[in-house]
């Protein structure tokens, strides 16, 4: 790696940390509302169990979150994001996943 790129990532880890700690406020913050969250899943074309199934989470926590009971986080929150973004990618990922874990 080089140095700049180093140093940047260190810089980053360390900002994150603060921000971890209450002691910094994160510049941005995504949040998925419950409307984003459908309106992702129907660009998919999928219903709420097709979905659940595709992106590894229960039907229940799915529903949660549609409902605004609760709100996505961590790599579920990060694939909300891309699928936002470009829904077809994510469908084709997803599907060709699928098609190996059941070869």
């Amino acid at each position: 790696m080089k140095d700049a790129a180093f140093k940047e990532l260190l810089t980053s880890i360390r900002q994150a940390g603060r921000i971890r700690r209450g002691k910094a406020k994160a510049a941005r913050v995504t949040t998925f509302r419950p409307a984003d969250v459908k309106s992702v899943r129907e660009k998919l074309n999928a219903s709420q169990t097709e979905f659940a199934l595709m992106i590894g989470v229960s039907v229940a926590t799915l529903r949660n979150w549609e409902q605004g009971r609760r709100t996505p986080d961590g790599p579920a929150l990060a694939l909300l994001r891309v699928a936002a973004r470009n829904p077809r990618a994510v469908a084709e990922a997803l599907h060709s996943e699928s098609r190996k874990g059941a070869a």
